[in-house]
């Protein structure tokens, strides 16, 4: 298993620009395809809160977008899970006995896969020939710092791998839980149940 996190990035930002061109798909293996689905889940979140925004298109699609927006960031969860556990596997990091990193390595992943997506729109906002100047400057500072955000973020991670690798840090998987989702947590859902839904 390769996890290189400048190969990640550039994937990631490859994957945003072809996606808005052609159907999205993940179609790699191994680790590189758990990543390419985290962050199909991501663009297809990105563009349904778009749609779930909307007051134009009645209470239905926007009421579908809600849900489609649920199920994609349980989704998103799980694929973070199983980078996590695939790392673990690959690199068997230290139990004891040295720092642990309050995120993982998968979490990390996951916020370069956003800020991909991030910097992809804001170029456009920044591009946009239609927007006034001004709208276009203020794009373009915050490109900039996006740009910035997401190459220290890729430096990160890859002083973490590199650290669990030597043994210098570790970290856990910590599973989400999401409670919204599940019928047997979520109150409004078994309670509604229950009661007839009443």
């Amino acid at each position: 298993m390769t996890c290189h996190p400048q190969e990640i990035a550039d994937l990631q930002s490859r994957l945003t620009e072809a996606w808005h061109r052609e159907k999205p798909a993940a179609s790699a293996d191994g680790f590189t395809r758990i990543v390419e689905e985290n962050h199909l889940r991501n663009f297809s979140l990105w563009h349904e809160e778009d749609v779930a925004r909307r007051d134009d298109l009645g209470s239905e699609r926007v009421h579908q977008a809600k849900r489609a927006i649920d199920a994609f960031n349980q989704q998103r969860n799980n694929f973070i899970e199983r980078m996590d556990m695939e790392l673990v596997a690959a690199l068997k990091p230290a139990e004891t006995g040295v720092p642990k990193n309050s995120e993982t390595p998968g979490m990390i992943i996951d916020r370069l896969s956003i800020l991909a997506l991030k910097e992809f729109h804001m170029r456009e906002e920044a591009e946009r020939t239609e927007a006034s100047e001004e709208h276009r400057a203020n794009c373009g500072t915050k490109l900039a710092r996006i740009t910035l955000q997401r190459n220290d973020l890729t430096d990160c991670l890859r002083e973490l791998l590199d650290d669990v690798a030597a043994g210098r840090r570790t970290f856990g998987i910590y599973y989400q839980f999401k409670m919204y989702n599940d019928p047997a947590l979520n109150p409004q859902l078994y309670g509604a149940k229950s009661s007839g839904g009443v």
